[in-house]
């Protein structure tokens, strides 16, 4: 997968999560990151504040991959 690929997901998903991206493209979690940090070094894309948890105790959620991202157009 290229930036190009990673931009063209996000366009028309808008905002979507980092598991999501993760299973869409087959990859790490770290390698993505440092994919999308590229896109929101440049302005396109901006990582959302997390949610507060669901309020259970599971604990069943990797917090590291509940990241939000979100396209932003200019």
């Amino acid at each position: 997968m290229i930036l190009s690929d990673l931009r063209s997901y996000l366009k028309q998903q808008r905002r979507i999560a980092l598991a999501d991206l993760v299973i869409h493209f087959n990859m790490d979690a770290d390698a993505l990151r440092g994919m999308l940090d590229k896109w929101v070094s440049k302005g396109s894309v901006r990582k959302l504040p997390l949610e507060p948890s669901c309020g259970t105790s599971c604990c069943k959620c990797d917090a590291t991959l509940t990241e939000l991202y979100e396209w932003i157009d200019k």
